[in-house]
């Protein structure tokens, strides 16, 4: 019977090399449902094998747990086999989470443990009994924290640790730590115990040989090897398809009865030429039966998820298709601020096929929700969820500076459904979709509420970052508004942010604060003080984020104090140069707030026919942008948006969502989420320049 195994080991090793994973699955059950019994050791190779496809392929969770649990009963009676015993015990974990099987999920792991720190485990091969120790120190916290136990969940993360410590592993110690952390963040009990979480993860940062350097424009080069790892994956795959479908062919040429013998020989040499590129491309050896180590090269190989943490560990990171997913967001993120415009919009939609193609297959179609989701799978709802929000969050973002504000509302619209649908899971996403209302009222020049979803937005987030952006944004659409009052809240809102401009890791937010304190300091006639701070301002956002709309807009202010400060020839430069980056970037509002300055220019310099000609340029532009802002005050979007009016969910009490997910789905991409700063419109644009001689007296931050 061992030969019969062998050879249907051999069939599924085939079958599944070539796709066809259900076949696979069906040679090893003819194994293990056979009339003959098995030896005890083949048998569990056998099921252990049928589960681990059932878990990567299928939802058929029930049937994998059957196997597994067969699997852990033969074990039982036989000595060592350590190896196997782990990894029966770790996939026998991860199912009875599935299941919501916690009592389950803790009992397996306890007693894994046990075997991991017996003597004979330790003595066989000390390194893998830690690492699988780990594996289960992992999964057993995770359980905890299910059931509200944090305390033992952090306990078992440092029995982890120390494990991780010892293996001399840092970045499985980094693993263990930010879990720690993780941790201590949900449940807060006091400052230095998260401060010493904060501590270790420092050191464990500092060990491993990286550096984050919160360099947008510099990520464009790493974000470009990323998209041509994927391409060259992308295409290794395509390959393996044609090669597979050439078999096909072959088998089904080889299959007729009346073929001619030296046909049949050349077709057979063919095939075997075929079969020998397969497995050079998928670098599995089938020379005999597989074991459990060669499961893993098929799963690094052909698998459908990047590890969270080194082997043993195995837990996801993300699947691969969200992998691919997530470069093609990568590259949007990278190209968005250059005014890579056509290739971000492909991207956008590359992306969100990729999503919406794998929320269907999680049964997630147009009137599911939250409360009709499975419990096995939230999680990964959970990372497609947030992918396609943060593509919609570009697209609001790419329509917005384009002035495509009737595109714009669509994908916002989207982005409020969605919420409405999945509030838990989508919790983070709240304060975005308040901050893009209020970058859409910004843009369609209501700026009264556009100030109020700022506000909201910076009242719902618990991230500093987010709290700092939606200040200085709303303080922006205060000054739009032009009144001393409104200048007043601006500036009571970007001070605090101003000073504590040095605490900020990254230099969004600094350049964003320091263009606004320019405008607030510009509008209170302190114009060298607003020329120094912007200069600052501009050279970061050059150097950095690269972001070419900020850019025209901080020229654009340059420019207006070079006039005021009659320095025209610098003014003339100035402006040139911020014009041509707007039409780049199809930019209305702000092409016509550089044509505004640039007539003021003409004007003091008495060139009536640049003038002229300069004036019948903007006009066009106006007629353009007001034709697009009636578009979009007409649609049955817009009073939707910009209300003030919070968004309101029903609160879906009976879901386990918030035990499953733990707090992950707050987890902050960290890539730019403004869309640049828009600018007023040409009426406020004018009064920059006249620097409105009527205001109070100036407030120092």
């Amino acid at each position: 019977m061992e030969a019969v195994a062998e050879g249907l080991w051999g069939l599924a090793d085939y079958a599944e090399r070539r796709g066809e994973v259900g076949k696979a699955i069906k040679c090893l059950e003819a194994v293990v449902q056979g009339p003959t019994s098995l030896l005890p050791m083949v048998e569990v190779k056998t099921r252990l094998r049928i589960a681990t496809l059932l878990l990567r392929y299928s939802h058929s969770v029930t049937n994998a747990k059957s196997h597994l649990e067969r699997s852990h009963l033969l074990l039982n009676s036989i000595p060592s086999s350590f190896d196997l015993k782990f990894r029966c015990s770790s996939l026998l974990s991860h199912c009875y989470h599935l299941i919501g099987a916690i009592t389950s999920q803790k009992n397996i792991l306890h007693r894994a443990l046990d075997l991991a720190s017996s003597p004979p485990a330790a003595a066989s091969d000390p390194v893998a009994s830690k690492l699988w120790s780990c594996n289960f120190y992992s999964q057993l916290a995770n359980a905890l924290i299910i059931e509200g136990d944090f305390r033992n969940s952090v306990s078992s993360l440092e029995s982890g640790y120390r494990f991780a410590s010892e293996l001399c592993y840092p970045e499985l110690e980094m693993f263990f730590a930010t879990s720690i952390l993780h941790v201590h963040l949900m449940q807060w009990e006091d400052e230095s115990t998260v401060e010493r979480a904060v501590h270790n993860c420092d050191k464990a940062w500092a060990s491993i040989q990286l550096d984050r350097a919160c360099d947008y424009k510099g990520a464009a080069e790493h974000a470009e090897r990323l998209d041509n790892a994927m391409k060259a994956d992308l295409q290794m795959t395509q390959n393996i398809r044609e090669l597979t479908r050439e078999l096909d062919a072959l088998d089904q040429r080889l299959s007729q009865p009346d073929l001619h013998s030296r046909d049949i020989s050349a077709l057979s040499k063919k095939q075997a030429q075929l079969q020998e590129q397969l497995k050079s491309m998928t670098s599995v050896n089938s020379s005999g039966p597989l074991e459990p180590d060669q499961y893993v090269n098929i799963k690094q190989l052909w698998g459908d998820k990047l590890e969270l943490a080194p082997s043993p560990m195995n837990g996801e990171w993300l699947p691969r298709s969200a992998v691919y997913a997530l470069v093609d967001l990568m590259v949007v993120v990278s190209g968005r601020p250059k005014g890579l415009f056509k290739e971000c919009s492909k991207r956008i939609k590359s992306g969100m096929r990729i999503v919406q193609d794998e929320l269907m297959k999680l049964g997630i179609t147009d009137n599911i929700k939250e409360v009709d989701l499975q419990h096995s799978a939230i999680w990964m709802a959970g990372v497609y969820l947030m992918l396609l929000m943060q593509f919609l969050e570009n697209k609001v973002a790419v329509d917005l500076t384009r002035s495509e504000f009737v595109e714009a509302q669509e994908a916002l619209v989207q982005m409020k459904k969605w919420f409405t649908r999945f509030p838990t899971i989508l919790q983070a996403c709240e304060s975005v979709i308040e901050m893009l209302r209020g970058q859409y009222a910004h843009s369609v020049g209501c700026y009264s509420e556009a100030t109020f979803h700022y506000i909201e937005a910076a009242k719902i987030t618990e991230s500093k970052s987010m709290q700092a952006m939606c200040q200085i944004y709303a303080a922006v659409s205060y000054i739009c508004i032009g009144d001393a009052d409104s200048s007043a809240q601006a500036l009571d809102l970007i001070g605090p942010v101003y000073r504590m401009i040095d605490s900020f890791v990254g230099v969004r937010e600094k350049t964003c604060v320091l263009f606004a304190y320019g405008l607030l300091l510009m509008r209170q006639h302190d114009l060298q003080e607003a020329r120094n701070r912007l200069a600052r301002g501009l050279q970061l956002t050059h150097s950095h984020l690269g972001n070419l709309q900020l850019v025209a807009q901080y020229l654009t202010i340059l420019g207006s104090l070079a006039l005021a400060l009659h320095d025209t020839a610098q003014a003339r430069e100035i402006l040139r140069s911020s014009l041509t980056l707007a039409k780049k970037l199809t930019d209305i509002p702000t092409q016509i707030w550089v044509l505004s300055v640039l007539t003021a220019l003409y004007q003091e310099l008495g060139e009536r026919g640049n003038e002229m000609e300069n004036a019948e340029y903007q006009r066009k532009k106006v007629d353009d942008l007001q034709k697009r802002l009636a578009d979009a005050h007409s649609s049955i979007h817009h009073i939707e948006i910009i209300d003030k009016v919070k968004l309101e969910v029903q609160n879906y009490h009976e879901l386990d969502a918030k035990h499953a997910l733990g707090s992950s789905m707050g987890v902050n991409l960290d890539i730019p989420e403004s869309v640049g700063l828009s600018t007023p419109l040409p009426a406020s644009s004018s009064r920059l320049v006249e620097l409105d001689t009527g205001r109070r007296g100036k407030r120092k931050l």
